[in-house]
C-alpha cells in the first residue's frame, strides 16, 4: 500500500489535502501531517498532485 509523507519546510499549511482526505492528513500547527500508516481511504497520489508547493509525496 502507498504511503504519504509531508515535507514541513514546503508545506505552506493550506489545508487542500486534509480537505481531500482527512482519515490520512492532518493539519496541526499550521502544517499538515500524515496521520495513517498507509492511504487506503482516499487517493494520496491525486492528494499529492493537488499540493500547490509539492510537499506530498507518495511512496
Amino acid at each position: 500500500m502507498p504511503k504519504a509523507k509531508v515535507s514541513e519546510e514546503l508545506c505552506i499549511g493550506c489545508g487542500t489535502c486534509e480537505s481531500l482526505c482527512p482519515k490520512v492528513f492532518k493539519l496541526e500547527n499550521g502544517k499538515s501531517h500524515v496521520i495513517a500508516e498507509e492511504c487506503i481511504e482516499c487517493d494520496c497520489k491525486g492528494v499529492a498532485d493537488s499540493c500547490p508547493t509539492g510537499a506530498i509525496s507518495v511512496e
